[in-house]
């Protein structure tokens, strides 16, 4: 069995942020060489997301109105996690959106059911993040 490992590294200019990583999957796949095996993909900070979804605008905007409705961001003092910093929604986002996905891979393709794709979430943006892909197989 082989594995490969490959970073993606952010820098979002807003506190929160959607962006489609698939592409950027897909390569680390190809660079792997792997053709059976499965893709882990995760966020590698607490305060950001990497989930499965539709690249649908309409659904992106859902999400902020959803998520800010459960894990509103304001007023930053109805949170305990705050006496530092102002991001507890952010880990309560994190937490509701997931940290990571694990997609098949056959053929040395992902193994996508239709309009699947995959999302880094930037949920406490303006600084530099990253997210690993760890590829097993063979």
């Amino acid at each position: 069995m082989k594995s490969y490992r490959k970073e993606l590294f952010f820098n979002l200019p807003a506190r929160r942020g959607l962006v489609n990583i698939t592409d950027e999957v897909r390569a680390a796949l190809a660079e792997s060489g792997i053709a059976e095996g499965l893709v882990l993909v995760n966020a590698m900070h607490i305060t950001a997301s990497v989930f499965i979804n539709d690249d649908e605008g309409g659904l992106h905007s859902d999400f902020e109105v959803w998520l800010e409705k459960l894990a509103p961001e304001k007023p930053y003092g109805q949170y305990r996690h705050n006496g530092y910093e102002d991001n507890a929604d952010a880990h309560l986002k994190r937490t509701i959106m997931g940290r990571e996905v694990v997609v098949a891979v056959t053929a040395g393709q992902l193994d996508f059911g239709p309009w699947e794709q995959i999302f880094y979430y930037e949920l406490d943006g303006k600084r530099k993040k990253r997210a690993l892909i760890k590829i097993i197989g063979e």
